[in-house]
């Protein structure tokens, strides 16, 4: 999953709507969930697993593991009978050759827990530290904060070395570090909000190339930084070692069922790589391992779809959702316009997870749903859910997963997750089990990402929705009714916001 790595709040969702009419064929997925099994999806996971044990322990595009992984996928996918294809394509490989430091250096000595963020400059900085203009400490009670949103928030860096002390909110990274850069500033802090969930050391993905070193700090470092600037000049050491190709290679894997109607396509997808520090057995091998076995179990079964199902295994998404947008963008209009509906599945087995369904009518998240029909495929897993007996929660469609880019073209998405970085509440642990006031996942973009940290409960529930999912998209007859329906919320578990980027 594209990184954000500091979660934001939680929120108990309470459903009012009506219900309407069904959406959707319901279709009978049991003979598909029976043989789409815990231990076939776990058998992908364990070749992740010593894929990325042969290979420096990662997965990441632009790394032998990743070349390895997708040659998997590519052999399975062909044993099953499917035609397979690769799509390759440029991108900025980025990873760090040195955990990056911070430490002030006057009026006293101080060391400072760190982190670089994806796509920073390399190099080391001493300066002295400017906050912006606009840091709030203490922070409001909500997220709000618009540190560095704009250019007037920084102070004239001058001629001497100086370093920007920026705090989270409201904008993305990458907007502040640019805002920083054009005031003169030769390196950037950005230290956590603030609010219940936004407190821990804050890294995450930039988005784009930069040329100074740009590293994270917890609120209560960032906040002592503040207190400490406001009193009189401080100076601190900023260092980063990184490495950035902005001409690696990486690709998409394609297949497509044989049958199936070529003038309308269902897309599913889940991202095929890794982050660099990790072997991303849960992100996303969980994801790439539950389609790739459905795909081999509809191929098994001899299931033939009405809809042509297309299954891709994404490039590059820890960069930045680059192998989803890649092939969106690259994409013929003729193509395009055949593709009806696409189903993401990143992170389905998370250990302190949650059930998921993507928020697709924006009922939840107002203002945030998606293009028409993805309400009516949120109402597909809610059901599912429902019809076993299970409480689901809704994940915000914020794009921040390889479905935006489909979303962004109008092409109704949805699918299930077990969450992320998001912080387990005490309601959701009431209905879902599990511990709160942690992460969903613990291990998230971290190197004990590995084959024991993934929850089997987890990949059954969520693995059974997502087949259940596709084998209800590929062969319904009636697809989406045009008046965007919503299913009612009544049954639905806790909601949690999805983590926000900025």
């Amino acid at each position: 999953m594209r990184k954000a790595a500091i979660p934001a709040a939680a929120l108990l969702l309470i459903g009012l709507a009506a219900t309407p009419a069904e959406a959707v064929d319901k279709i009978n997925s049991k003979k598909l969930r029976d043989a789409v099994t815990v231990n076939g999806i776990l058998g992908h996971e364990r070749v992740l697993q010593r894929i990325a044990n042969q290979n420096g322990g990662t997965r990441a595009s632009g790394t032998t593991g990743f070349t390895a992984s997708a040659t998997y996928v590519k052999d399975t996918l062909r044993a099953a009978g499917y035609r397979v294809s690769e799509q390759e394509f440029t991108f900025p490989f980025f990873r760090d050759l040195a955990p990056a430091t911070l430490a002030q250096t006057s009026p006293a000595a101080t060391t400072y827990a760190t982190d670089t963020f994806t796509y920073s400059g390399s190099g080391t900085v001493t300066g002295t530290l400017v906050p912006t203009t606009d840091v709030q400490v203490p922070p409001p009670a909500t997220p709000g904060v618009t540190s560095g949103c704009e250019a007037s928030d920084f102070p004239p860096a001058g001629d001497a070395p100086a370093v920007a002390l920026i705090q989270r909110g409201t904008c993305t990274f990458a907007i502040k570090a640019t805002n920083a850069i054009a005031a003169g500033y030769d390196a950037v802090i950005i230290f956590n909000e603030g609010q219940t969930g936004r407190t821990a050391l804050v890294t995450g993905d930039l988005g784009q190339v930069f040329g100074v070193p740009i590293i994270g700090l917890s609120y209560a470092d960032g906040a002592a930084l503040v207190t400490a600037a406001q009193a009189g000049p401080v100076s601190v050491r900023v260092s980063t070692s990184t490495e950035t190709d902005l001409t690696a290679k990486t690709s998409n894997i394609l297949a497509e069922t044989p049958g199936g109607d070529p003038d309308k396509v269902l897309v599913v997808g889940a991202h095929l790589d890794s982050v660099v520090d990790g072997p991303g057995i849960n992100d996303n091998g969980s994801g790439l391992s539950t389609i790739l076995e459905t795909a081999k179990q509809l191929s098994a079964l001899k299931v033939k779809p009405r809809q042509k199902i297309r299954f891709a295994f994404w490039g590059a998404e820890e960069g930045g959702l680059l192998g989803s947008e890649h092939y969106v963008d690259t994409l013929p209009d003729a193509d395009l316009a055949k593709i009806f509906a696409n189903l993401n599945f990143d992170m389905v087995g998370s250990p302190n997870y949650v059930r998921f369904a993507y928020d697709g009518d924006g009922s939840a998240f107002p203002g945030t749903s998606g293009p028409p029909g993805s309400g009516e495929i949120e109402t597909i897993f809610h059901d599912y859910f429902t019809a076993q007996g299970l409480a689901s929660g809704e994940k915000e469609f914020n794009g921040r997963s390889d479905y935006g880019p489909f979303i962004a073209v109008g092409i109704p998405a949805g699918g299930v997750s077990s969450g992320s970085d998001g912080v387990k509440t005490q309601a959701e642990a009431e209905v879902y089990g599990g511990t709160a006031g942690v992460i969903y996942d613990p291990c998230y973009h971290k190197a004990c990402d590995t084959i024991t940290n993934v929850s089997t409960k987890a990949l059954a529930e969520l693995g059974d929705a997502a087949a259940h999912g596709i084998y209800t998209l590929a062969l319904t007859k009636s697809g989406f009714f045009p008046d965007g329906s919503r299913r009612a919320l009544a049954k639905r578990g806790p909601s949690a916001i999805a983590e926000s980027a900025y």
